[in-house]
């Protein structure tokens, strides 16, 4: 098995390259996509919590279920699909809008179907890691996708929002499904053996589903860390449902100044995952993990506290950077974690599950705080956000995770 010692470098670039590239499209179309909503087609916090309910329905929906059916068949076809079908829909919002045709029910419907995409790309893109890169080397594989990741956060931004402000939102969306479409190019590039999945006797979906939840919800330590990320989820969706309509309409910035925001996460995000591996090797995986959650409430108190006016972008700055280092350095480690104490035929379960309901809880999240946002304002829906991250932070440093490390052999398998 590869994941299990050798370390196909060629593939693993190619995957990177793919990253890098769909994700800064998809970082330049987050932006656009809110500015187009917000500024064409006038949109307040509750359309934005309702696109973004709809972008994570899917996880919600059918997230495990992908996870089984990931589990049964290779992985990169599946990578290919997902960009294949997510450039399709980006390309068609970015024309519908440019023709003067989209509706916000109409962006709801076709994020829905690039969210179904996304479900399924994802379950195989961290289950299919594994296979390229022996398990020692996982925390830093991951730690220069991780790198890739925030530096395409960082170029995104500002693209978006440079684009919107000389050409347009629609064009910056359209950029994002060229992305996509030379991700998928990219990823059937890769040569790499993936063996056919072991086909058992008596499969049976449901079996499996419960088997995938049993793995994450019965063991010891990522029990209590997916039940602390599904609460981080939920409560940082809060914030980042509203957190452009906020820098807009209540502190008064420019698309550019929001990219350049929103930039500044990216930045201190990729100088975080540069150090992640080192300080997981010094410090201990989970302590990392532990801090990082802690920098998440403290960056949106920052946020909080920004004033009216020109000042406020340095305020906000200051908050985007630290939250940039607490997704730097916790994003390379926990997925390397995950992945290295589950068997290979478990993965994509283990993968899915967790995102399921980290996905889902934003379905519920995302139009709540849009709710509350319109009804009571942004600075007490942000405050409320900061409470149930700093119960994340509590869950995490009170559990057994908080002593983890990574371990360097394939997991046992569990027991029947």
């Amino acid at each position: 098995m590869a994941g299990s010692g050798v370390f196909q470098y060629p593939a693993f670039v190619r995957l990177w390259l793919s990253d890098t590239v769909k994700w800064l499209g998809l970082f330049t179309s987050n932006l656009a996509l809110q500015l187009l909503l917000i500024e064409t087609l006038q949109a307040d916090q509750a359309d934005l919590g309702l696109v973004r309910s709809a972008q994570w329905l899917p996880s919600l929906l059918f997230g495990m279920l992908v996870g089984v059916l990931v589990d049964r068949v290779r992985r990169r076809p599946v990578l290919i699909a997902g960009d294949t079908i997510c450039a399709v829909v980006f390309a068609t919002i970015g024309v519908l809008a440019l023709l003067g045709e989209l509706t916000v029910p109409m962006v709801a419907a076709l994020v829905l179907v690039s969210g179904t995409a996304s479900v399924a790309s994802m379950a195989a893109h961290q289950s299919f890691l594994p296979r390229l890169v022996p398990m020692s080397l996982l925390p830093s594989a991951n730690s220069r996708i991780e790198q890739s990741m925030t530096a395409a956060e960082s170029v995104g931004p500002l693209l978006a929002g440079s684009l919107v402000r000389f050409l347009s939102a629609p064009v910056a969306i359209l950029v994002n499904g060229v992305t996509y479409a030379v991700s998928a190019v990219m990823v059937s590039l890769i040569r790499v053996q993936e063996p056919a999945p072991v086909r058992g006797p008596d499969r049976h979906i449901g079996r499996e589903l419960s088997e995938g939840f049993r793995w994450v919800y019965r063991h010891r330590t990522l029990a209590p860390y997916a039940i602390a990320l599904h609460t981080w989820f939920f409560f940082n969706s809060s914030v980042m449902t509203i957190f452009v309509f906020y820098a807009s309409q209540e502190i008064g910035l420019d698309p550019v100044s929001i990219g350049l925001v929103l930039a500044a996460s990216g930045i201190s995000g990729v100088l975080a995952a540069g150090l992640t591996p080192r300080l997981a090797e010094r410090f201990g995986l989970g302590r990392i993990c532990v801090l990082a959650d802690w920098l998440t409430p403290v960056a949106f108190l920052i946020a909080l506290v920004a004033p009216v006016g020109p000042r406020g972008v340095l305020v906000l700055l200051a908050g985007q950077l630290v939250y940039g280092v607490a997704n730097g350095l916790k994003g390379p480690l926990e997925g390397s974690y995950r992945n290295a104490v589950t068997p290979d035929r478990l993965r994509a379960r283990m993968n899915a599950t967790i995102r399921s309901f980290n996905w889902g809880t934003i379905t519920v999240s995302a139009p709540l705080a849009g709710w509350f946002a319109s009804a009571y304002g942004n600075r007490p829906a942000i405050a409320v956000a900061i409470g149930g991250l700093v119960v994340a932070a509590l869950i995490l440093t009170l559990s057994p995770f908080r002593s983890v490390v990574m371990p360097s052999d394939e997991p046992d398998e569990p027991e029947a």
